[in-house]
């Protein structure tokens, strides 16, 4: 395999190749943006090459492998010619009959999908993309096992399209035309080029690098140069990472010198934000207007209200796409609105449709009416109408009068009573419909439901009860069939009313008194029957067609297709509702037609029976869907003796659906031979709400020959009629539906907005005025008076009729001739960026990508979602149970490559789903709105996804410009002029010595403290049980410090300002240690011990810690003291190389002979090692000075004096922590009960019951251990109570932390324990950071603390805004605590050190006396910033000395007063600086993506979010079975991007506990990044989105 060739080489190669394939493409297009269309590919192109397969075993695993069958490639063959021969080759596809189809498998039936010129098409679009490449998402082997398809499938369960019709494209797509000469090819060459530098997109797109024009593959692997595509994603190892969002300011070299650069963003823009004023005036404008506004500014500066939040901005935010102005417009005059002919002059028409049966029933009985089917094709059973008019009479008669409901009749006049009849069975469903008209009810049919989850039947339910139906018909088999509750009736089905159940079999019918006859009124306005249907969304509405209606309907239908008096038919379609109700139940009657009922399951075993059916009984109609003529062309070559001579009309029911022309037309190719005459096939148009709209009139008539037209796709995407007459690839073929109905009043309108009448070459919805439509949703007024009464108008906008109109959605036009064409369903309509796609059309371009090898049965299911504020395409197709992963995902990026290339639209999701998995309408099609609510719930379960954000969202905001050098002396000056305050703040003062702050050294004040109260106790540990596992006074304390002291000086010989490591569980052993080490003048380390059971990682920090602290003694335990030098502990670290290790558990009872005495307060008193989030281990100095400052600051907040008793459920080890375990109660005297958080592991509610036991007021916890008990003791309160735990003595409850306050956590803990007393306003947070390790702490006496919301958007720019609760992207945040005495706080910029108002967020900068000295050495990263703690402001006041927290916040003056009567200044905390992402030149905080992520799924239980190299990485832990992995990819792209406006580059699904987080409960992102990069992270799913 060649070596993959440098950047440079790899993009001017992938320039040559790409101007060479899209040559073609720009020679056939004339359409203007096309070269637009191009250079966006080929950044597409370029950006993804680089962006290479993450973790690197992975890759290289399925490189090798998907590059195995491609090695051999034809050397120096023009591309251009291959594909020239492949189409060649593919157009002489050999004759139908030949043997090579002999020879086909079983599931031959996927062949109805093939139009061999689309997929032509297909193929010559895809030849131009053939050498792209993406990442293969990489997946554990355990989820690539296919869920079962069900054992027992029937031949064809399937179908493309909603309403079962399969789609195949129509040919006239032509196979390309050869290259003329390659002169014109040399001079599309150079405009292609140039086109490629206007590239407009800004997100990160993809390419490829590699193929030169004669490494094209082989014909055979038509889109699989996926291999030397891969062969060059590997970037150089020196080469930097391939910055993907940024300015790619990479030359393309073409064959000539001309040099086109690619433009993506600016790249990594800095981060100082615009000054602005309170009114947003830029501050260089006149300072008179300043003075003005500054007056304006001193009023308060209020919230803004909610209302303007619920206004629509994202108008002003994000990138709205102004229409091309080269798009095609309509250029036609305003069409005029077309009548049909009038209804006809036949005289004796019935009065009713019940007068026709009774005529029918009593003068002709014996004649034929229905005959119904058996699965074998046998007449089972021929209704004749005398026997029709008699059962239903009877049915009529039992409903009226035998039914009753304690004495009441169950039924009045004008109920509505649900038909529940299965497929197969149409002369019971006759029956009952008859019989419910004359029993003057409403029949409402549905489909009969087989279980209680049936995709739609919640909806059917809901569909039901706003009827009012209590009763449902059914027949005696199938109300057997029904599920049974245990009592043995029906169940009620999810959402369904409760219904009583009534068999209409012979015997539970009563026959009626001789003289009892049903009332036949004349037709009226009164409901007749009520249909269903479904809407885009799913939802269910009733339509109600009115007696009236129903016969003027059976008139037009009669007239339109000569129905003559005892006519034979044949039905295929679904007898129940739409064209099989109206032709094969209603129409039939009227004209004492003979139908011949075919069902659907007869249909599936044998396709050609409607075909036989015609033969045998010499059916002169047949009404079927382009469904059954494709099957019945797959199933005819066994059939030699049918003639379907005798048809004079075959109406194609779906002829509406564009592409139902290519099965008229093969149909008539193929049976031709067999007597069929071509103008016997009748497209017909119709929709459930204004029945049939048009139909080809049968031959007899007279009527103009049917009419063809071609269109531009890319016309159609912007509405328009644009008769294609170059063959190109992107044409729709339509065929007409004939003419309006008679005595119909038919315009076209525009689809949104007001309806205008649209121009005569324009697509628009189709609208009928008729006598024959529906009149009403059933209970939705609303909606009726949009679809049912609309009143289209001019452009002037006059009426164009008194009488209302009801919209069909059908879009189409009207032809030559008159002829209307349908191109589409409003159903199936989506408009991304303003561009009109059918979902049809979609479906059958996916489908001629080799739709035999790959999709099941040819289900696909094409919708689109809302995601930011426009329609996205998701493709979702079931998988042959065979498909292996590279098929599955070669098989995806054709397809995606040739809807971009057809329809030129990006598809933003393609799903695959095992076989047999999506939900099925009841005629077996795909439901596609429960498909898409699946989806949208991430129930779908797929077992392939592929998301392509970056080509297809393109309304993003545009990325945030830097400002250019706005200093930090203006940035002060604008703010003082705008009226706002400096963001500064700081504790009270410390006050005036008390009686041990004559200390300064923490060893005196043990000593003090020993003499002055021995016996006083100070801590207190518990154990798991909560019994006190060892306690200790003063006096206790001092004299275990000594024999510590002792020890130091004598066995270990140590020197004054030796360091030394103290390794001890949390305890008092370690308290009295750090004194010990004190007293002999040596500086004390604390350090967490191992983890038994996790040598391998935790002694490596020791050892860590150890060496980078210097120390040259270890303290510890015997335990620990084996473990360190254990055969364990050997694999992990060198054991040889731990300095002098001493155990203190026996220590002779010895004085030192002198307790040390510092020389000044400014020598190191200990060292605090912790390691950040960010993976740095950092060690602080400490010095007795700040030692004791820091003592005194929490004292004086927390008001510690020796009666008190606080307790502390912190780890000993660093910062705050350490501070309250092992510091303050020896400098306040107060007594600690000390619990350590490991135990909470063995007893949850150890810490919450000492609270209550000792009934403290002050408590410290962490948030791992707030954790913990609201997981863990959420259910358990009431037992609590019973047990006495009572949290009412609790004043206040700080969680310790250096993170923003985690508000839900700290609400939940509140409202989960409110039950036991805890006050809402007791629970707070800490905030301390490496630098000062306690800035922040709420203290028992100031004010409450604060929360405010602020707009998530603004924060992105370093701004703050304050918005009401619950307004659009508000950002809770709660105020860190009080700032302590002594500390004084401001929020500087960042990069300028300037002073910042108090309306940006900014670093945090801290002055006090108990800062820390400076870092000891910091652990990876020596460079570690000495200004970390002496740093002044480069403007205003520079004399005082700040240390820098690294942490954004911003301070807010508050409306409370504190303590001193000031009013409050509160500080709140954002985020880490170290952590925060900076992404399209904006500053992102990991917690916040975080949250919407893990809200987007109930599964996701824990999410981490890094970048690499530009790409967003979206880590989320699943907790589910893993099959659901793959819906939360779709679910987390959806919600970052609508959220956030990111698009995410990879999503990682991994196991439970898999992000890594630290002993203080917080991610350690950073540590997460490395092992995804070293590929040790072992996920169940990495996707890539391309």
């Amino acid at each position: 395999m060649p070596p993959p060739p440098k950047s440079s080489e790899a993009v001017s190669r992938v320039n040559r190749s790409m101007s060479a394939s899209s040559t073609r493409a720009a020679v056939t297009d004339k359409e203007a943006g096309n070269q637009m269309f191009f250079g966006q590919l080929a950044l597409y192109h370029i950006n993804i090459s680089s962006s290479g397969d993450i973790t690197q075993k992975g890759y290289e695993k399925k490189r090798s492998k998907l590059l195995a069958p491609y090695i051999p490639q034809i050397q120096g063959v023009d591309p251009s010619l291959q594909i020239e021969h492949r189409i060649q080759a593919s157009s002489q596809a050999p004759p139908p009959g030949s043997k090579q189809n002999k020879s086909r498998t079983p599931n031959a039936r996927d062949e109805r999908f093939r139009s061999d010129l689309h997929t032509e098409a297909v193929q010559a679009a895809l030849a131009k993309y053939k050498e792209r490449k993406m990442p293969m998402p990489s997946k554990r082997r355990s989820v690539l096992v296919q869920s079962s398809v069900e054992a027992c499938t029937p031949p064809d369960t399937s179908s493309a399209s909603e309403d079962e019709g399969s789609l195949r494209r129509q040919g006239r797509m032509a196979s390309s035309t050869p290259y003329q000469a390659h002169a014109s090819v040399e001079h599309w060459f150079n405009r292609v080029i140039q086109g490629s530098s206007t590239s407009s997109s800004a997100s990160s797109t993809s390419s490829h690098p590699g193929g030169r024009p004669h490494a094209a593959a082989n014909p055979t692997a038509t889109a699989t140069a996926l291999a030397d595509l891969m062969a060059h994603t590997q970037l150089d190892n020196h080469s930097a990472p391939p910055d993907v969002t940024g300015l790619s300011e990479r030359s393309l070299h073409a064959e000539r010198p001309q040099v086109a650069s690619v433009r993506g963003l600016p790249r990594g823009y800095n981060h100082t934000s615009v000054m602005d004023t309170a009114d947003g005036v830029p501050v260089s404008s006149r300072v008179s207007s300043k003075i003005q506004q500054l007056l304006n500014t001193l009023k308060r500066p209020k919230r803004p209200p909610l209302r303007e939040f619920f206004l629509d901005d994202c108008e002003e935010l994000l990138d709205v796409r102004h229409p091309d102005p080269n798009q095609p417009k309509p250029e036609g005059t305003q069409m005029s609105p077309l009548d049909g002919e009038s209804m006809g002059g036949v005289t004796n028409w019935p009065p009713s449709l019940l007068a026709s049966l009774q005529r029918w029933g009593t003068t002709q009985p014996k004649s034929p009416c229905l005959t119904a089917l058996d699965n074998g094709g046998k007449p089972v059973y021929t209704l004749t109408y005398g026997k029709l008019w008699t059962r239903s009479h009877k049915l009529a008669y039992t409903l009226m009068n035998k039914l009753s409901n304690r004495n009441e009749p169950l039924l009045r006049p004008g109920d509505r009573v649900a038909l529940v009849f299965p497929n197969n069975d149409p002369v019971m469903f006759m029956v009952a419909f008859y019989g419910c008209l004359l029993a003057e009810l409403v029949p409402v049919p549905i489909e009969v439901p087989l279980t209680r989850k049936d995709a739609g039947s919640q909806q059917i339910g809901f569909l039901l009860g706003s009827c009012g139906v209590t009763l449902a018909l059914t027949t005696d088999a199938c109300q057997k069939g029904l599920p049974k509750a245990q009592t043995g009736e029906v169940v009620t089905f999810k959402g369904w009313p409760r219904l009583l159940w009534f068999v209409t079999d012979g015997k539970h019918v009563v026959k009626p008194p001789k003289d009892w006859y049903p009332s036949i009124r004349d037709a009226s306005n009164e409901i007749a029957y009520i249909e269903y249907k479904t809407s885009k969304e799913g939802s269910t509405m009733g339509i109600t067609v009115s007696h009236a209606a129903m016969l003027a309907h059976c008139h037009a239908l009669t007239q339109a297709c000569g129905y003559t008096e005892g006519e034979t038919i044949t039905n295929v379609l679904d007898f129940k509702r739409d064209a099989g109700l109206w032709h094969g139940v209603l129409t039939s009657v009227m004209n004492r037609m003979h139908v011949i009922s075919i069902p659907y399951s007869l249909m599936k075993v044998n396709p050609l029976s409607w075909i036989q059916k015609v033969h045998s009984y010499k059916a002169r109609v047949a009404v079927v869907k382009s469904r059954d003529m494709h099957w019945s062309l797959l199933a005819q070559r066994d059939q030699r003796d049918i003639s379907l001579s005798s048809l004079r009309m075959l109406i194609v029911a779906d002829g509406a659906n564009p592409w139902s022309i290519s099965s008229c037309d093969a149909f008539l190719n193929v049976f031709q031979a067999r007597g069929l005459r071509p103008e016997v096939i009748c497209p017909c148009a119709c929709s459930p709400e204004t029945m049939t709209v048009a139909i080809r009139r049968p031959p007899e008539t007279g009527i103009p020959p049917p009419g063809k037209a071609v269109l531009s796709m890319s016309g159609l995407s912007h509405s328009v009629i644009r008769v294609d007459t170059e063959e190109k690839l992107s044409v729709l073929t339509v065929q007409d539906v004939g003419q309006v109905m008679p005595g119909a009043l038919v315009c076209v309108v525009r689809v949104e907005g007001t309806p205008y009448l649209c121009q005569t070459d324009e697509v628009g919805e189709i609208c009928v005025s008729s006598s024959t439509t529906g009149i009403s949703y059933y209970g939705l007024p609303g909606m009726t008076k949009n679809i049912f009464e609309t009143i289209p108008v001019t452009a002037s906008g006059a009426p164009i009729s008194d009488r209302p109109f009801t919209r069909t959605s059908l879009l189409g036009f009207i032809g030559p001739d008159d002829l209307v064409f349908v191109v589409g369903k409003m159903d199936g309509l989506m408009v991304v960026s303003g561009r009109r796609h059918n979902a049809d059309d979609v479906v059958a371009t996916a489908l001629a990508v080799e739709p035999m090898k790959f999709v099941y049965r040819g289900r696909i299911a094409v919708f689109s979602v809302s995601v930011l504020h426009d329609e996205r395409i998701v493709v979702v197709a079931e998988q042959r149970p065979d498909a292996s992963e590279e098929d599955s995902f070669q098989w995806m990026s054709r397809v995606l490559q040739a809807i971009d290339s057809i329809h030129q639209v990006g598809v933003y999701c393609l799903a695959l789903v095992p076989a047999n998995t999506l939900p099925k309408a009841p005629l077996g099609g795909i439901h596609i709105s429960e498909t898409k609510q699946r989806f949208l719930e991430g129930a779908l379960h797929p077992c392939n996804v592929l998301m392509c954000p970056h080509t297809c969202v393109t309304n993003l905001p545009k990325p945030r410009q830097k400002q250019p050098e706005v200093g930090p002396a203006s940035m002060i000056v604008g703010n003082l002029v705008a009226g706002k305050r400096i963001a500064q703040a700081c504790g009270r003062d410390v006050a005036q010595l008390e009686d041990n702050d004559q200390f300064l050294y923490m060893q005196d004040v043990l000593q003090w403290r020993a003499q002055a109260t021995p016996e006083h106790p100070l801590f207190m540990l518990l154990n798991a049980k909560g019994t006190v596992a060892s306690t200790a006074s003063c006096l206790q304390l001092h004299k275990r410090a000594e024999r510590v002291a002792v020890a130091l000086m004598e066995k270990g010989r140590l020197n004054t300002g030796d360091h030394v490591a103290l390794v001890y569980p949390p305890g008092i052993d370690l308290i009295a240690t750090f004194y010990g080490c004190l007293y002999a003048g040596c500086v004390p380390v604390t350090v967490r011990p191992p983890h038994p059971q996790n040598l391998a990682t935790t002694l490596p920090t020791v050892k860590m810690i150890v060496e980078v602290s210097k120390s040259v003694c270890i303290l510890t335990t015997q335990a620990i003291m084996k473990l360190l030098r254990s055969k364990e502990a050997a694999a992990a670290v060198d054991v040889k190389s731990w300095p002098m290790v001493l155990d203190t558990d026996d220590l002779p009872r010895k004085k030192p002979p002198q307790i040390y005495k510092p020389p000044t307060p400014e020598m190191l008193a200990y060292l605090d090692f912790s390691v950040s989030t960010t993976g740095i281990l950092a060690g602080v100095k400490m010095s007795h000075a700040a030692t004791s400052a820091l003592c005194r600051s929490i004292k004086l907040q927390c008001e510690l004096y020796p009666s008190r008793q606080i307790a502390i459920c912190l780890d000993p080890y660093c910062g705050l922590g350490f501070a309250l375990w092992c510091l303050c109660s020896v400098y306040s005297g107060h007594q600690s009960i000390l619990v350590p958080p490991l135990e909470l592991e063995s007893n949850v509610s150890l810490w919450l019951s000492a609270v209550s036991q000792y009934k403290v007021r002050v408590t410290f916890c962490s948030y791992s251990v707030m954790e913990m008990c609201t997981k863990g003791l959420g259910s358990q309160t009431e037992a609590l109570r019973l047990r006495n735990v009572n949290l009412s003595c609790v004043r206040t409850c700080m969680v310790v932390a250096e993170e923003r306050p985690r508000i839900t956590l700290t609400q939940s803990f509140s409202k989960i324990f409110k039950d036991l007393g805890l006050s809402p306003r007791a629970v707070s947070t800490t905030f301390g950071c490496r630098v000062n390790v306690a800035i922040c702490l709420q203290g028992t006496a100031g004010p409450d603390p604060t929360t405010v919301y602020v707009d998530m958007r603004a924060l992105r720019h370093d701004r703050v805004r304050l918005v009401e609760r619950g307004s659009p992207h508000s950002l809770p945040l709660m105020e860190s605590g009080k700032i302590l005495p002594g500390v004084k706080v401001i929020i500087a910029n960042t990069e300028t050190k300037g002073p910042l108002g108090d309306s940006h967020l900014g670093e945090v900068w801290v002055s006090s006396p108990h800062n820390a000295a400076g870092y000891y050495t910091v652990y990876g990263e020596e460079a570690l910033h000495a200004d970390h703690f002496c740093t002044r402001l480069s403007f205003g006041d520079t004399q005082t000395v700040w240390a820098r927290t690294g942490y954004l916040g911003f301070l807010r003056r508050t409306e409370l007063t504190d303590a001193s009567g000031e009013r409050h200044d509160a500080l709140y905390v954002v985020g880490s600086l170290d952590e925060t992402l900076e992404l399209r030149g904006m500053r992102y905080h990991p917690i916040d993506i975080e949250t919407s992520v893990i809200r987007s799924h109930k599964s996701i239980a824990e999410c981490a979010v890094f970048t690499w190299t530009n790409l967003l990485v979206v880590v989320v832990e699943l907790e589910g079975s893993e099959q659901e992995a793959l819906d939360l990819v779709a679910l987390v792209t959806n919600v970052v991007l609508e959220e956030h406006y990111l698009i995410v580059g990879v999503v990682v699904v991994v196991d439970p506990g898999v992000i890594p987080i630290n002993s203080r409960g917080e991610k350690q992102r950073m540590h997460l990044r490395d092992g995804f990069l070293a590929d040790q992270l072992d996920p169940i799913y990495v996707a890539y989105n391309m």
